[in-house]
């Protein structure tokens, strides 16, 4: 099984171009004497007329997208403005880079092991019952996807795959990972939830003592529906960019 965060990464989306729509200016041409003024109206003529020329520059179709747009863009950021978020949690360092679809966090733990945790922004979302009296509504938990390795500088790291729900995270796979690459498709180990019950919770215990627990998942749940929210605004904005050129 190929690494889960390194195969999202390669998911992006692939740029795409805006046609454009090239509008010939007529060529006009006055024939007048050489010492007589040009009238007045034909100055306004000619003035008029390069005016509406550019304004036939975008077709229709290309301003009504760039109206839509322009609309679409004014509603997010007025309905929920996004923000500078916090780029350091609990000794966590976060490297968000603008445009891609997963972030990475950076820590240490004791004297000579490194963490680095790489989540990706939400790629799924479970239905359940919503609490309350009203026993018919529902609710939507979203996922988010967590690689999450421990190195001590040795050849082999600790990999953990989890899931970020709104309130915990959850274990599905622990693996040793080969540093130097040789293992292409390392064996992952059973799943998670067949391990006996105790070693389920050392290995939980093992990722809290890390600082990997459920106060990390609302801190990534908070951070991505941030992210999410300004990534729509960049993608709005440069759609609309490419049309207009």
């Amino acid at each position: 099984m190929a690494r889960l965060v390194q195969a999202s990464r390669k998911s992006l989306l692939s740029p795409f171009r805006a046609l454009s729509l090239h509008i010939f200016e007529p060529n006009l041409q006055f024939s007048r004497h050489p010492n007589r003024p040009i009238p007045n109206f034909l100055t306004q003529t000619q003035t008029t007329t390069h005016l509406s020329t550019a304004a036939l520059q975008k077709s229709p179709f290309d301003s009504n997208i760039l109206r839509l747009l322009r609309k679409e863009i004014q509603y997010q950021s007025e309905y929920a403005p996004p923000h500078q978020s916090a780029l350091e949690f609990n000794g966590f360092i976060v490297d968000d880079r603008p445009g891609n679809q997963w972030i990475t966090l950076r820590g240490k733990f004791g004297e000579n092991e490194t963490i680095k945790i790489e989540a990706t922004m939400f790629d799924g979302s479970v239905v359940v019952p919503k609490s309350g009296d009203d026993s018919t509504a529902e609710d939507v938990r979203l996922h988010i996807s967590l690689l999450v390795d421990i190195s001590k500088g040795g050849e082999c790291d600790l990999e953990f795959v989890c899931s970020s729900w709104p309130d915990h995270i959850e274990i599905q796979k622990v693996y040793v990972y080969q540093r130097d690459g040789s293992s292409k498709w390392p064996y992952m180990g059973p799943n998670f939830r067949d391990f006996d019950k105790k070693l389920q919770n050392a290995l939980l215990d093992f990722l809290k003592a890390r600082g990997v627990n459920n106060d990390l998942s609302v801190f990534l749940h908070q951070f991505m529906a941030n992210k999410d929210r300004t990534e729509l605004i960049r993608w709005l904005e440069k759609t609309m960019s490419l049309v207009e050129d």
